[in-house]
């Protein structure tokens, strides 16, 4: 075998390599970020007392608790099902986008059985516009969320030094601050699946090629 050959064929076997196991580790943090969506849309822990609070409890999406005055015990009250039991519109149209966040990353996890069907690059490609939708609906979601601080729920917590996008007393939970990291997360992800679709377009690079053919 020519060395120009020899030289094409290792370079193909690393560059495939090097993709499959770049491509294993997309998908073990692709499924890790649903995870964190699936976390990030359930729980309710948003936005939260702390110690100058009139009252304790925690907001999440849909579900929150207020503690009550005089018994000091949380009444909690809030469905993703119930639009009528949600606070404040902002917190409806926020739970909305993060849902639709939330279902695009797991219907890209969906999309990996097209892998046994279809070209691995188109199925790559998928993947990542699913998963840059879902970037984008999470950072609407994000911002329209503290719109709805300016609820009555919202207020009896906080204070009435509370308003749109001003907390208060209150602080910024951790689901919040998951949510906000989940963003940057799922846009690294996109741009990986893309690399990664466009690798397997073309595995081995025409300068290679050529070069092989024209010493056979």
């Amino acid at each position: 075998m020519l060395p120009a050959q020899e030289a094409a064929k290792i370079y193909h076997t690393n560059y495939v390599r090097n993709a499959r196991a770049v491509g294993v580790l997309w998908t073990a943090f692709t499924i890790t970020f649903a995870v964190i969506t699936v976390v990030v849309f359930i729980q309710p822990y948003w936005i939260g007392d702390s110690v100058n609070t009139p009252q304790a409890g925690y907001f999440g999406l849909f579900h929150y608790c207020i503690g009550n005055a005089l018994t000091s015990e949380l009444t909690c009250k809030g469905s993703a099902l119930d639009f009528g039991s949600i606070p404040s519109g902002a917190f409806k149209t926020a739970m909305f986008f993060v849902g639709i966040s939330m279902l695009l990353v797991v219907g890209s996890i969906v999309c990996f059985s097209l892998f046994f069907f279809c070209n691995a690059g188109s199925v790559y490609k998928i993947c990542a516009w699913m998963q840059l939708a879902s970037s984008t609906c999470m950072v609407i979601g994000c911002m329209i969320y503290p719109d709805g601080w300016d609820s009555d729920e919202v207020k009896r917590m906080c204070g009435q030094r509370t308003d749109k996008y001003t907390l208060g007393n209150c602080t910024v939970r951790w689901a919040y601050i998951l949510a906000i990291i989940s963003i940057m997360d799922s846009l690294i992800l996109s741009m990986v699946a893309f690399s990664l679709g466009s690798r397997q377009d073309k595995l081995l690079p025409e300068d290679f090629q050529v070069e092989g053919k024209d010493n056979a």
